[in-house]
């Protein structure tokens, strides 16, 4: 047979012509043969039907092996009989079969060598204790053992993408939750904003209302007395006395108040934005916002998705490539690589955490330590003791405890320093060019208390056309 024979195709082979199966069918013991060559060698014994192998009589017919025909079928290419091609893993013979020590046929496997042997080298020193079984049977399990670990393989594969389906699906449903709690309360706040605009104005309407109806019956009044001086004007005609109708009109000037109208551009002047500049109390602005799809199995977000806390259950979670496994770590959304960014950490009574910055490259499903030569800025709090991710580490002696961190990240410059928030005391900083993206990265090592990252004050700011 041409071409040399790699070790699947060798266990493809009659142990009779030690070439492919050719109509393969396989006896009561479970050992396979080509029909016609078991018919051969039957006919040369006489009467005895046993296996050519092991001597197990055979009663019954030999069975056809679809299972093994359609194996060598593959096997064999088009132009009748060239070897499959190589793949890891592979043993070869030489292109006769035959064994170079021996020059027998290669019937026998050896299940500790992991070779085809001869029956001569099975009874040799080095073969001699040695677990053996014919070619063809050794195929047959190695090739149902590699279709078995591809099964599970697979199931395993066809889990993990059912319970992303899943998880998908509760990722829909608390955003929509989310979603609707925060359309919820700009809603609430809207209302009770138009409901006090409302409130305002009826009683400024009341009162101006009000106002207006006393002015008219003080200008009644004075009309009656009016209409009592004419009548004795009329009657007396002196008219060279002009003092009684001099009061009359300083008496109607005051009565033309200022202010007596409702402040209509007070209720409708850029009415949005005056709702909006209120709505500072209600909003808050978050500069990192942390991605659960990177969170570890152990770690537990809040819903607003800005701390972060360790704990003991692992979550039921698709192992996607963002996510960091086995360490417990999570980044930001936001990735940076251009301008200056700051943000503060709540570390809180934390006695294990990490706080940084990682680069989109880093590895997250090993367990390294976050250092710059692994791709992260960061610095620790582990034992009782401050450390900058150098390689090695290098500690840091602080006076105080903090209990927030700022950092203030550089990129252009490839600058970035941490701080105590509460006394601006500087901890640390790194110089280091930043040739790709980072991601704000936490990582937590207790259940004490959360991360978590500090909203900042959001202000509006009027730009001046003059």
């Amino acid at each position: 047979m041409a071409g040399r024979l790699s070790l699947p195709e060798v266990d493809l082979t009659c142990p009779v012509c030690c070439d492919i199966f050719r109509e393969p069918v396989v006896l009561k013991c479970s050992h396979s043969f080509c029909a016609p060559c078991l018919q051969q060698y039957w006919t040369r014994q006489g009467r005895r039907r046993d296996c050519p192998l092991c001597r197990a009589p055979s009663v019954d017919d030999p069975v056809p092996s679809l299972t093994l025909r359609n194996l060598c079928e593959a096997c064999v290419t088009e132009d009748g009989g060239q070897a499959a091609g190589d793949a890891e893993g592979e043993l070869y013979c030489d292109p006769e079969v035959m064994c170079p020590q021996h020059g027998e046929k290669l019937k026998l496997f050896c299940l500790l060598d992991r070779e085809p042997i001869c029956v001569v080298c099975h009874t040799s020193r080095k073969h001699k204790q040695h677990d053996c079984c014919p070619v063809g049977e050794a195929v047959m399990k190695s090739a149902l053992s590699s279709l078995k670990e591809r099964r599970e393989s697979f199931e395993k594969m066809k889990k993990n993408f059912e319970n992303t389906v899943v998880h998908i699906q509760e990722q829909a449903r608390f955003v929509e939750r989310r979603t609707h709690e925060e359309f919820e309360k700009l809603h609430n706040f809207l209302q009770a904003e138009e409901e006090s605009r409302m409130e305002a104005l009826r009683r400024e309407e009341e009162q101006k209302s009000e106002g207006v109806r006393q002015q008219i019956q003080e200008l009644e009044e004075e009309l009656s007395s009016l209409s009592e001086t004419i009548k004795v004007l009329e009657e007396e005609m002196v008219l060279e006395d002009l003092s009684v109708l001099h009061v009359s009109l300083q008496m109607l000037e005051m009565h033309r108040t200022e202010g007596s109208l409702i402040d209509v551009a007070k209720y409708v002047g850029s009415l949005a934005f005056q709702v909006w500049e209120r709505m500072q109390t209600l909003i808050k602005f978050s500069p990192v916002t942390l991605d659960p799809n990177t969170a570890a199995p152990w770690l537990v977000l809040s819903d607003d998705l800005t701390s972060v806390q360790d704990s003991d259950v692992k979550q039921k979670l698709p192992d996607n490539p963002e996510r960091f496994n086995p360490d417990t770590a999570v980044l930001g959304r936001q990735g940076l690589s251009g301008g200056r960014h700051a943000w503060e950490v709540d570390v809180g009574g934390n006695t294990a955490w990490v706080v940084g910055v990682a680069k989109e490259s880093v590895k997250r499903k090993e367990k390294v330590a976050s250092v710059l030569n692994n791709g992260y800025l960061c610095v620790y709090f582990y034992h009782k003791m401050y450390f900058a991710g150098t390689s090695p580490l290098t500690r840091l002696a602080l006076k105080t405890n903090p209990r927030r961190i700022r950092v203030q990240l550089d990129c252009d410059k490839g600058r970035m320093s941490f701080y105590d928030a509460h006394t601006n005391a500087h901890i640390h900083t790194f110089k280091h060019s930043l040739s790709e993206t980072v991601f704000p990265y936490l990582w937590v090592g207790c259940h004490n208390s959360p991360l978590t990252i500090q909203p900042v004050e959001v202000s509006l700011k009027l730009h001046d056309l003059s």
